[in-house]
């Protein structure tokens, strides 16, 4: 808790306290600085109290945290139509679906972020409604909070170098199997998927899978996605696990932009 918020909640109830409701602030706060004993005495009297006064304080702290958070996410929103960001997507990314398509979803995830199996969730989701017309770029935001992030992110790319078809059905294997990751799981999936297991296991602990996977993090941390998952839809951002129907709502704006169509404003 917030020392300002006690101090706050300390100060509210001492001068409400009948030992101290005909005192002014200066000769309270020289009675304290004499007595510093008597302010942990009137709290101890009044726990209960002061709990509920920091407690309503934090809430009303976090309401507005949240409120300004989202102000600045509409704002970048916004912005974004005009602007949009530019991530990397050359000749050499691995793309799933149309690679003329003219909209492009990139992902920046973590295999072992649960937020990002939902995400996951959602990308299948969009490819099957929008087909041809979607395609779709996975790179890596592995997060240290997550101990199987990197290892799995490591094996992606380097079954990738292999085979990119291979690469995409392991990235589904581990989200549909998100709970069973590890060593041996991802032994077993390369195996059953036909992957040259031994060429993984060098490959995986190459520079050169590690710099593809520190590029992707630092793309991501450029854009500030500080967690995951986090989306660009035609470089608009979308920060979280948001359904389906906020990408879909993009797309059907984006579409009207490009016929040259008013936009409509937000409420």
């Amino acid at each position: 808790m917030k020392l300002a918020s006690w101090l706050l909640a300390a100060t509210a109830i001492l001068t409400t306290s009948p030992a101290f409701s005909e005192l002014s602030r200066t000769e309270l706060e020289e009675a304290l600085r004499k007595n510093p004993d008597i302010l942990m005495d009137v709290l101890r009297e009044n726990r209960q109290e002061l709990l509920e006064v920091v407690s309503q304080a934090a809430s009303e702290a976090r309401a507005q945290d949240a409120k300004t958070q989202a102000k600045a996410q509409e704002e970048e929103f916004e912005k974004a139509f005009e602007n949009p960001m530019t991530p990397k997507v050359g000749s050499d990314t691995r793309i799933r679906g149309n690679p003329d398509a003219p909209f492009t979803l990139v992902e920046y995830s973590d295999f072992q972020c649960p937020y990002c199996a939902r995400g996951y969730q959602t990308v299948r989701a969009l490819r099957e409604k929008y087909g041809d017309q979607l395609r779709f770029v996975y790179k890596h935001l592995p997060l240290d909070i997550h101990p199987e992030a990197m290892p799995s992110a490591r094996y992606m790319e380097a079954i990738s170098l292999q085979s990119q078809d291979l690469a995409w059905k392991f990235h589904d294997a581990i989200f549909e199997n998100q709970k069973q990751m590890g060593h041996d799981f991802y032994l077993d999936t390369a195996k059953k998927l036909g992957v040259n297991v031994e060429k993984m296991l060098k490959d995986a602990d190459s520079t050169e899978i590690l710099k593809i996977i520190a590029e992707d993090s630092q793309e991501a941390r450029s854009f500030k996605f500080t967690g995951t998952p986090g989306f660009l839809l035609n470089g608009i951002p979308v920060r979280g696990a948001y359904p389906p129907a906020k990408f879909e709502e993009i797309i059907e704006r984006l579409k009207r932009k490009a016929k040259g169509d008013t936009p409509e404003q937000p409420e």
